[in-house]
């Protein structure tokens, strides 16, 4: 294990088992401070920075988020992935976020315009 994958936080976790769902190439899990009730993060088993480094298993992660959003029943989310510090990633290791969505829940994305309840 590198020292990168030693400090990250989400090999960590993976590492621990504290994830609620997995597939062959990913897990997921809640993060420490959802911003909509139900939100979550799927993270590949492997480590790397961001989409960047790896387009393929970016869109398996994808795959994987959409694929839960269905069995969540969803009937509307945002799946959110950043890929660099400029683009507000905090934490290095590829993610996406699976963000529900409801009339009127009050979560204005920057781009969207939206005003704040």
């Amino acid at each position: 294990m590198s020292k990168t994958e030693r400090d990250c936080p989400f090999c960590g976790r993976i590492e621990r088992g504290e994830f609620d769902y997995s597939d062959d190439h990913n897990v997921a899990f809640q993060p420490l401070n959802p911003v909509t009730p139900g939100h979550f993060l799927v993270v590949p088993r492997a480590h790397m920075s961001n989409a960047f480094e790896s387009p393929s298993a970016a869109g398996l992660a994808l795959t994987f988020a959409g694929y839960l959003a269905n069995q969540m029943d969803l009937g509307a989310a945002n799946f959110i992935t950043s890929a660099g510090r400029a683009a507000t990633q905090t934490v290095f290791h590829l993610h996406v976020h699976i963000v529900p969505r409801s009339e009127g829940d009050g979560l204005a994305l920057p781009w969207t315009g939206q005003k704040r309840d």
